[in-house]
């Protein structure tokens, strides 16, 4: 064999070697665990399943737990669950309706039913348990609020707020008003969360849409963090702790 033959197929061995393990620390980035995630979670993560839905927490549908313990056992579960991602479904869990996912095969959408029928129902988390209650004082008067809309000490918002914040005012505004306040064509936020919109309220209305009203469905382009974000602001403007213009941060 000569030197240059050699050569190549030493360098073609190195590349193969290194490639390979490329593909090895990036499954491994990809999952820190080890553990190779469920296909069905895999799937459910790459649709928009989890703009509408969170493992362990209603968000503006059910928690995927709450589902798996509903259907837990029930003849044909796989079947009913199936069809309703790849139908749409209203009724089971209220008014909201889950829209049709006819994209969706019915071999993805049993392997992500397989999956939510798998997972098991966590105890209370410590946020929802402690129930936790924040106080200001505005005017002279006293609001309390579920979450911190300032930094402990500080006259500054938290981090939350203000990126609720910086998403109201980057497409909120439009229709809603720079303060919140109504719009040409969308109401007083701050009024209805006064009047006492809850924030699942909130939640429901911005990811689902108010078709009849023109409001559209904000699922797939907001995360349901970004809209608790986008609540905690508004609820902070409704309060009147936070004022119109950029907060202090």
């Amino acid at each position: 064999m000569t030197i240059p033959k050699l050569r190549t197929i030493i360098a073609t061995t190195a590349i193969g070697l290194s490639a390979a393990a490329l593909l090895s620390l990036a499954a491994h980035a990809a999952d820190p665990s080890g553990t190779t995630m469920p296909k069905g979670e895999t799937l459910a993560k790459g649709s928009d399943c989890f703009s509408c839905h969170a493992i362990d927490q209603k968000v503006v549908g059910p928690a995927f737990t709450a589902v798996a313990a509903k259907f837990a056992g029930k003849p044909g579960a796989e079947t009913t669950l199936s069809d309703a991602i790849i139908k749409g479904h209203v009724g089971t869990w209220g008014n909201v309706p889950m829209p049709p996912h006819p994209k969706i095969s019915q071999a993805d959408a049993k392997e992500i039913v397989s999956w939510i029928l798998s997972l098991k129902k966590p105890g209370t988390t410590a946020s929802a348990a402690s129930g936790q209650k924040f106080t200001y004082t505005v005017k002279g008067k006293t609001v309390t609020t579920d979450f911190p809309i300032l930094q402990k000490g500080t006259d500054k918002v938290t981090p939350m707020v203000f990126r609720g914040y910086e998403l109201f005012n980057s497409y909120c505004f439009r229709c809603h008003g720079a303060d919140a306040d109504g719009g040409s064509y969308a109401p007083n936020l701050r009024a209805s969360l006064n009047n006492g919109m809850s924030e699942s309220k909130f939640l429901s209305i911005a990811m689902t849409g108010v078709k009849s009203k023109g409001m559209p469905s904000w699922a797939g382009f907001f995360t349901p963090h970004q809209i608790k974000a986008i609540y905690q602001y508004t609820a902070a403007r409704a309060v009147d702790v936070v004022h119109q213009g950029t907060p202090k941060h």
